[in-house]
Formats: structure tokens, C-alpha cells, sequence
């Protein structure tokens, strides 16, 4: 199942924050990622025909697909958790390349696995 209200919501300090982050993860189809992250306990919902909204206290991404293998992630994390969001992609097993950015849109870091 790639569609779960189970996990936790966004904190409400995120929720109006404006997005973030972004990355192209690789290996695994956008369906495949969503259940990946259900099954780490993540909230997951359709966004579009083919694109999940997956979330947790501390992160809010849209999946979009690119092509078979790859997915756009978007949206926002605590900036202080990006290293636990690029550890649970590497556990999934998903190749990633992820960029915070600050409020002017100005780019933080980079992180690849």
C-alpha cells in the first residue's frame, strides 16, 4: 500500500514554511518510493495521478515521477534533519541527490548518496 493516514502530521511549524527542498532520487519508481516511506511510518496520500504527498513531523515532499526510475521530491524539511531524511533514502536503498535551500532560495547544501 502506498497511501496511509497512519504516521504522523507535519509539525505546525513547517506548515506554513515555504518549500526547501528538492532532489531527483533514482532506482525506484515514484508508487515504489511512497511505500517506501509508509512502511517507515510516514503518512502518504495521492497528490496527482501519479504523484504521492508523504510526510512526517519533520518533512513534507511531494513524489512526482520523472521517467520509470526516477522521482522529483519537493517541498520542505527541518533543515537540521536533512541528514536523517538522506540516511532513511539510503536505507530504502534509493540513489539520491537532495538541495536545502535558505528563504531567498539561495542553496545550503547539497547531499548525495
Amino acid at each position: 500500500m502506498d497511501i496511509s493516514d497512519d504516521g504522523p502530521e507535519l509539525a505546525p511549524e513547517w506548515r506554513d514554511a515555504g518549500n526547501n527542498v528538492c532532489g531527483i532520487l533514482r532506482g525506484h519508481g515514484v508508487s515504489a518510493v511512497a511505500e517506501l516511506f509508509v512502511r517507515a511510518g510516514w503518512r502518504s496520500d495521492s497528490s496527482s495521478w501519479e504523484g504521492y504527498e508523504v510526510q512526517t513531523r519533520w518533512c513534507r515532499v511531494e513524489l512526482d515521477p520523472l521517467d520509470r526510475a526516477e522521482t522529483l521530491l519537493n517541498g520542505v524539511v527541518d533543515p537540521g534533519r536533512l541528514d536523517a531524511l538522506a540516511s532513511l533514502l539510503s536505507r530504502f536503498g534509493v540513489g539520491f541527490v537532495l538541495e536545502l535551500y535558505d528563504e531567498s532560495g539561495g542553496l545550503l547544501r547539497e547531499v548525495t548518496g
